[in-house]
């Protein structure tokens, strides 16, 4: 048995997110695993870093398979992403110690978050960027962005709320730049929940609105309630950047 690991690369818009599904193929996961088993015979379980939602993005999104056969990995890589469809690429493919784990070995996670904020609609990245179209606080917004930063139980910023599992989550940094005409929001952290991320962007967004105040995240987190965070943002305005291991 060989463990391989790679880097995927793909444009999410038409995909029902990473996790394979039952009700339907187009998943990032059941895509890989599909033409896996087409060029190898193999039918394995591709292991992803994160599950990222529908309609978002990876840029440098990391997984692993094990596989029975032996295969050269620049081989492998060829034959794989010659059978894969055009919105999705593997590269770096290589051998990996048994026990690598894709998501249990990543110690920090990177996604950016893009918000055209120009009144000049940029019709060739709208499915890359949120086209909100107006100006915001944003240092308002960096205040509440510092306040997001931490080690904090993060219910009310959870999409599933039938989840059992802890909410507790660390998030490292959340960088905020401008950028001709966009606003970039770079989100580093040990792991992340269903939406938290977009609900994140939601509720800075409704800061730098002047719907709400950075002082009242603190309140947010304590309701453990996901009513009293912001709404959730479009999903196109997100990518994993990176892993980091």
């Amino acid at each position: 048995m060989r463990n391989y690991g790679f880097i995927v690369s793909y444009d999410g818009s038409r995909y029902e997110g990473w996790q394979r599904q039952v009700r339907t193929k187009e998943t990032i996961q059941g895509k890989l695993e599909e033409t896996l088993e087409k060029i190898t015979g193999e039918k394995a379980r591709v292991i992803g870093a994160g599950r990222t939602d529908a309609g978002v993005h990876a840029l440098g999104q990391y997984a692993n398979v094990h596989l029975e056969g032996t295969y050269p990995a620049d081989k492998l890589e060829d034959a794989w992403n010659r059978a894969l469809p055009d919105d999705i690429s593997i590269h770096h493919l290589e051998e990996k110690e048994d026990r690598f784990h894709s998501r249990f070995s990543a110690k920090t996670k990177h996604y950016r978050y893009r918000i055209r904020l120009s009144p000049e609609k940029d019709v060739f990245a709208r499915r890359y960027v949120w086209q909100l179209g107006k100006p915001l606080d944003v240092e308002s917004m960096k205040k509440g962005a510092a306040l997001l930063c931490g080690t904090h139980d993060f219910t009310s910023f959870c999409g599933n709320k039938h989840m059992k599992k802890s909410a507790i989550r660390t998030v490292e940094d959340i960088l905020l730049s401008e950028e001709k005409g966009e606003l970039h929001m770079d989100f580093y952290g040990d792991g992340f929940l269903q939406n938290m991320i977009r609900i994140m962007v939601g509720t800075l967004v409704e800061i730098g609105e002047g719907k709400r105040k950075a002082e009242t995240i603190p309140a947010v987190f304590e309701a453990k309630d996901r009513a009293k965070a912001g709404f959730t943002a479009p999903p196109q305005g997100l990518s994993l950047v990176e892993v980091i291991y």
